[in-house]
């Protein structure tokens, strides 16, 4: 008889400004009260306090936490507050990317890989310590334990030979039918070999806005139907760009001495999202567009808010770790 493990739910992060306040003192202390939804104007829609509140209101969707009433899912109060944090940060994100419907244009600019590229992979693999191996895992982390989770609520929203290739991608994303090769279970192997822990967001309280907001962005694109294109875009940026930065960051483990099981949580990447790419760009993405035109604009705006979140987070590493200072809010441990 094989042993199951019993997860053990993520208490709620520590609270960062009055928005997350308002929700995770409201979820620990079960008590359902009005939201003040004037609250959120004028809030930082890339700050620590909109983030953490942001992503909170989605875990609920997944795992939800420790002590916390499930049936807070779907509790209307909270619902309409959530639903005023993502305005400000959609319209943000809408405000800091240049637009347009050129959907092919952006997937060729992905394919070309800088000669002179300085993105944190490259970092690591030329001159990063285990340390900010460390501090990476920890970031990514928050979203590579629940991968491909938000990329599964646009199936229902998808049809014919877009919605099946997306599923083909997703089973290999699952493991393919094999519990222990689903790419979470493999990034939790990952950190247990590293020394840290696999624990399901036991690194929430260390990680910073920038991290938080390129899971929630997916969350957002994923629960709603009307961002269904939105989220095609996402997942087809995250799996051309997957390939390259996963070979340099076995290259990095390599030089570094990291275990085996970190580095097969890179080298499966390497070849899967290699073939992922294609199926999402013309499977998925061409049989969309061919149904539905008119979402071309809002597949480039996907495209276009992941290169966003994403340069923005890699700023924030490598900002940080050129000044020998910790990515995280809390460091792992004493740097060096």
């Amino acid at each position: 008889m094989t042993m199951i493990e019993h997860e053990v739910a993520a208490k709620l992060p520590q609270i960062r400004g009055p928005l997350s306040a308002a929700v995770v003192d409201t979820l620990a202390g079960g008590r359902r009260d009005d939201f003040d939804l004037d609250a959120v104007i004028g809030a930082d829609p890339f700050g620590e306090d909109l983030q953490l509140a942001l992503h909170v209101c989605y875990e609920l969707h997944y795992q939800g936490f420790a002590e916390v009433d499930a049936d807070w899912e779907w509790d209307a109060s909270l619902l309409a507050f959530r639903a005023a944090l993502e305005r400000v940060f959609l319209d943000a994100l809408r405000q800091a990317v240049p637009g347009g419907d050129d959907v092919d244009g952006l997937l060729d600019e992905l394919l070309v890989e800088p000669v002179d590229g300085n993105g944190v992979s490259h970092f690591l693999r030329d001159e990063g310590e285990w340390w900010h191996v460390e501090e990476f895992f920890a970031h990514r982390s928050i979203y590579h334990l629940k991968e491909a989770d938000p990329h599964a609520w646009v199936i229902p929203r998808l049809r014919g030979r877009a919605k099946a290739a997306l599923v083909a991608v997703e089973f290999d994303e699952f493991g393919g039918g094999r519990a222990e090769q689903a790419h979470s279970r493999l990034f939790a192997d990952l950190l247990t070999a590293a020394g840290l822990s696999d624990g399901y967001l036991a690194y929430l309280d260390h990680a910073p806005a920038d991290t938080l907001a390129t899971v929630n962005m997916m969350s957002l694109f994923g629960l709603h139907r009307s961002l269904r294109g939105a989220l095609v875009g996402h997942f087809a940026s995250a799996e051309i760009t997957t390939a390259p930065a996963a070979r340099r960051m076995d290259e990095a483990l390599r030089r570094l001495g990291g275990a085996a099981e970190c580095r097969y949580f890179y080298t499966e990447h390497i070849e899967a999202d290699a073939v992922h790419e294609q199926v999402l760009r013309h499977d998925v993405i061409g049989d969309l567009l061919e149904r539905e035109p008119g979402l071309a604009a809002d597949v480039a705006f996907g495209i276009q808010a992941t290169d966003l979140l994403e340069a923005r987070l890699t700023k924030h590493l490598l900002d940080a770790w050129s000044a020998g200072e910790s990515s995280l809010l809390r460091p792992l441990r004493p740097l060096p």
